[in-house]
């Protein structure tokens, strides 16, 4: 009693009860935001512990945005624990997007579980975007004009180049997005398709008449395949006729051919002179020959005379002939080669012995 009546322990006693009252205060007040949520999810069937939310406030994990999630995805007819918004919380997954994915696959009639749309998530695609291109079906151009190209050129069987450009409508394959193939595939396998067609055509005026040939050829290729998207249609937006790819390859091979067959010509004709040289070589050669054999026919003569086997008369003889055969070519217009020439003065006859 004497104890309590002192002033130190007065003090002591209201500074014990303002702290009891900040620490009231305090935990009424962390206890006001747990119990607003809890009421809210009580309210509204998602029922979660106040437990599992001081348990989520010390893992620092956003409470309130879980409750929030929970509560719509209940309220959208999904079942699913606190816990599994949780763990994708702290595996760093965007559950904001998750649950709007699942809440409208669920209102669309898709089946699409949590743990797969999280899965979904976390490799990196945007679950949500597939659900819409699942629900509404998305317009894919082809060529993609963003690359450059805006039209994709094949050329017939004629020889006429068609210049097409197409609308490819797809939809999400929930089941094929992870590992799926994207967009750009399908825009690929579409532009081959297209181009094939275009090479089988017969003639340019059938595809220009009915470009729906198009369509039906690169539709039965089963392009989809191994990608994460479903072909509903493929829809030919326009066609134009571009060059004659066949006339102006003919034209370039027959110029081709002109250059070749000038360059065969121009190596005959090269060829050609090269013999003839060869050739007037060769009779210069001849003549040459045919002349120092003609400088030894006075020598051959003289010989005969001085040893007696040829007389003068014979000599005489032989000179005449030789005047007489000279006088003929010079009459026909012939120089006369090969026919010795008499010289000037007369060679006197050896005399007798």
């Amino acid at each position: 009693m004497l104890w309590a009546q002192t002033p130190t322990n007065t003090i002591i006693i209201g500074i014990a009860i303002v702290i009891v009252i900040f620490i009231s205060l305090a935990i009424m007040l962390i206890l006001f935001n747990f119990l607003r949520l809890y009421v809210q999810a009580w309210l509204t069937g998602a029922h979660v512990k106040l437990i599992h939310m001081i348990r989520m406030k010390l893992c620092n994990v956003d409470y309130g945005l879980v409750v929030k999630q929970k509560i719509a995805l209940v309220n959208a007819g999904v079942e699913i624990q606190t816990q599994q918004i949780e763990e994708h919380v702290l595996a760093r997954g965007n559950i904001q997007r998750v649950s709007m994915a699942v809440i409208a696959a669920k209102k669309a009639g898709m089946s699409l579980s949590w743990q797969a749309a999280a899965a979904i998530d976390l490799a990196g695609r945007d679950v949500y975007d597939a659900v819409r291109c699942s629900v509404n079906p998305k317009v894919i151009d082809c060529p993609d004009p963003s690359k450059g190209k805006q039209t994709l050129d094949g050329v017939c069987r004629n020889g006429i180049q068609l210049r097409a450009r197409a609308r490819v409508t797809v939809r999400t394959k929930l089941e094929r997005l992870v590992g799926g193939a994207t967009e750009e595939t399908i825009i690929a396998r579409v532009g081959e398709g297209i181009v094939k067609a275009i090479g089988t055509a017969e003639d340019h005026s059938m595809v220009l008449a009915n470009p729906n040939l198009i369509s039906q050829a690169v539709l039965r290729n089963a392009l989809d395949s191994q990608t994460a998207f479903e072909i509903v249609s493929i829809d030919v937006a326009e066609i134009d006729v571009g060059q004659n790819v066949g006339a102006n390859l003919q034209a370039e091979q027959a110029a081709a051919d002109l250059r070749v067959a000038q360059a065969n010509a121009e190596k005959r004709r090269a060829l050609a002179v090269a013999q003839a040289q060869e050739n007037m070589a060769k009779v210069e050669e001849n003549r040459a020959l045919v002349l120092q054999a003609e400088s030894e026919i006075p020598r051959a003569i003289a010989n005969a005379i001085q040893n007696g086997r040829l007389g003068v008369m014979d000599y005489y003889n032989l000179k005449n002939l030789q005047a007489d055969t000279q006088m003929r070519s010079s009459i026909a217009g012939s120089a006369g080669v090969g026919i010795p020439i008499a010289t000037d003065r007369a060679e006197k006859p050896p005399q007798a012995n």
